[in-house]
């Protein structure tokens, strides 16, 4: 079978798409309980219950299929973040909101977060967390801090290094999810509601 090559999603068919969504989702399913370097096409293939060749003509490498499954992982994640932060009232709650979106999110999609731990640690060491298609940490929580600096802008927050306490939040979100896949019996809620309380110490005002 000839690799489909630079096929937009409007040229596939119904079926053809079934068939790439079955493959990342058997892609999901291995890379988040056997690790990224354990994930072949052939066990891809066996786990959807397709030929290697048949990935093949889908996707033309394990690049392309990973690379599908961790835009669809991240797509999911920020959706969902996106959707809770359009309910927040103002600058305020919408910090809080994005805390518990982030920790909701991870809390219910386990295998997700193991994907997204798998593919995107850094080659150098493998702890250093990367943004898809970025080499730079500080854009992880670009996202954060903006909504930070907004908030300071409506005088609704306390004067501070929005990058810095953005990295500072996210470092805090992302060793409490850490500590959480080796220890899952810890109560995530309880420690959602510590990481609120940790950022409004952190960005509100004190006069």
């Amino acid at each position: 079978m000839t690799p489909r090559r630079g096929d937009g999603p409007d040229a596939l068919t119904f079926t053809e798409r079934a068939r790439r969504q079955q493959l990342i989702e058997a892609t999901i399913d291995l890379v988040s309980t056997r690790g990224y370097p354990a994930t072949s096409l052939s066990a891809i293939a066996e786990r959807a219950g397709l030929s290697k060749a048949a990935v093949l003509y889908h996707f033309s490498s394990k690049d392309n299929l990973t690379r599908a499954a961790l835009e669809q992982v991240m797509g999911e994640f920020g959706a969902y973040v996106t959707e809770r932060l359009a309910q927040a009232p103002g600058p305020r709650e919408a910090v809080i909101a994005y805390v518990r979106a982030m920790i909701g999110y991870q809390q219910a999609n386990r295998r997700h977060v193991r994907v997204i731990t798998e593919m995107l640690l850094d080659d150098e060491g493998g702890t250093r967390l990367k943004t898809p298609g970025s080499h730079d940490t500080n854009d992880r929580w670009q996202t954060l801090a903006v909504m930070l600096t907004e908030g300071q802008q409506a005088g609704v927050l306390r004067e501070f290094h929005a990058p810095t306490i953005a990295l500072a939040i996210g470092g805090a979100i992302d060793g409490v999810i850490a500590h959480w896949l080796v220890h899952p019996e810890i109560d995530l809620d309880a420690a959602a509601a510590e990481l609120v309380e940790f950022t409004l110490h952190a960005i509100e005002r004190r006069d």
